[in-house]
């Protein structure tokens, strides 16, 4: 797999995975809670794990919204700061 595929396979991950958990990136970024050099990092942190199919699973699994990332994700900090209460 090419490096420019997997970043955008990664970076749908992340952002699938941001919508699970009702972390709204574009907006973090619009209000400054999240800059573009954290959510690259982000992306680069996704790619280095070796759980993708276990995340694409979970993702399908909880396609309607979770309260928590899965244990094994590495985002799961970050994610869980730009959450919007419910």
């Amino acid at each position: 797999m090419g490096l420019f595929t997997k970043i955008d396979r990664h970076a749908d991950l992340m952002n699938r995975m941001a919508t699970t958990v009702h972390a709204d990136l574009d907006e973090a970024i619009i209000r400054a809670d999240l800059s573009a050099q954290e959510l690259r990092n982000a992306i680069f942190t996704c790619i280095g794990c070796e759980g993708v199919c276990d995340c694409e699973s979970w993702l399908e699994a909880h396609a309607d919204g979770a309260d928590e990332t899965p244990a094994y994700c590495r985002n799961s900090a970050l994610l869980q700061r730009l959450q919007k209460p419910l």
